[in-house]
């Protein structure tokens, strides 16, 4: 089959080359699918920079969630089928940017029939994330405003709809009036566009200086040391990610005084200590989709010969919603 292969680690279109490789064989409990959507994640970029926490063998095939159709299942696999259309976390060194990958049944589910090929593979860690962050951690209620920074993003744009879905009222942060268009469109109540506007004063006078009860920040660094200055009273503050490229360092006196707190949030150990609830989470997620609650923003559908280029266009932080290859 054909692949992206990371041989040596840089900026993917640097080190991502198009290859032929082996076909993967399913181990037990193993499913392989041919690959139909595989969208870029920012964990891919850092992959192939070497500087994620999970560091793959060289050479490997990024792609870390896809939407695939079972064509081999391995030993001791139920439950699925030659054929099935499905979606999940591939497992590596055979990821979702190839003519083939491999899945672990255990983190496999159903695609959802609402959705098609690239918006149900855009289903799964970006609203699994916003999903446990926003119901699981924050404890998000009906009426609460929720604050999300990069809101036209992949990771945000899911915790907008959600947030939406929840009943919230929703602030979204972007950077540029064509991410504000895109953040109005998925539904956020009022858009921030940051480079003109300072957040912290749109979020008072929005609250009537009360502040945002939730914040959402997959950014980190100055954005999240600004997001304490405008967190209301009892608010609780989601850290999913540093895509900003600084890892903040939390004040806890402020948080003390301010009588707010610092939630984190690493969504793989659901898959090691809950994946009932991984799996609940699915089903919930689906549900939604199905009442046209939510779905994947998907901005670009490439070609297998365009995915580095889509991979660089994330990791430089110029896309919007998602970019997923699309067989």
């Amino acid at each position: 089959m054909k692949a992206w292969r990371v041989a040596a680690l840089g900026e993917p279109q640097d080190v991502l080359r198009l290859v032929d490789v082996a076909d993967p064989e399913p181990g037990p409990g193993q499913l392989v699918v041919k690959v139909l959507a595989c969208p870029a994640n920012f964990p891919d970029v850092l992959m192939c920079r070497g500087e994620y926490q999970v560091k793959p063998q060289l050479p490997f095939t990024p792609g870390v969630e896809l939407c695939g159709e079972v064509v081999a299942l391995g030993e001791g696999v139920d439950g699925f089928a030659v054929g099935d259309r499905v979606l999940g976390g591939a497992t590596l060194p055979f990821g979702g940017f190839g003519e083939l990958a491999l899945l672990d049944a255990a983190a496999t589910f159903p695609a959802p029939a609402a959705l098609d090929d690239a918006e149900a593979a855009s289903l799964y860690i970006g609203y699994q994330t916003g999903w446990f962050g926003l119901h699981r951690r924050a404890g998000l209620r009906a009426g609460e405003t929720l604050l999300v920074h990069a809101a036209a993003g992949g990771v945000g744009s899911a915790a907008v709809q959600l947030g939406k879905a929840a009943g919230a009222r929703v602030i979204g942060v972007v950077g540029g009036p064509e991410k504000a268009a895109v953040a109005r469109a998925l539904g956020a109540d009022v858009v921030v566009d940051r480079r003109v506007e300072d957040f912290v004063e749109v979020v008072k006078a929005e609250t009537g200086g009360r502040g945002a009860d939730v914040v959402y920040d997959p950014v980190g660094g100055d954005t999240y040391q600004r997001s304490t200055k405008c967190v209301a009273f009892e608010g609780r503050i989601l850290v999913i990610g540093f895509a900003g490229g600084q890892i903040q360092s939390a004040t806890l006196n402020h948080a003390l005084v301010k009588n707010y707190s610092i939630v984190g949030l690493h969504w793989g150990l659901y898959h090691r200590y809950d994946p009932a609830a991984v799996a609940e989470c699915h089903r919930a997620l689906s549900a939604l989709a199905a009442q046209g609650a939510v779905r994947p923003l998907v901005s670009e559908r490439l070609a297998l010969a365009e995915v580095a280029e889509g991979i660089q266009r994330l990791a430089d932080g110029v896309t919007v919603g998602r970019v997923v290859y699309a067989s």
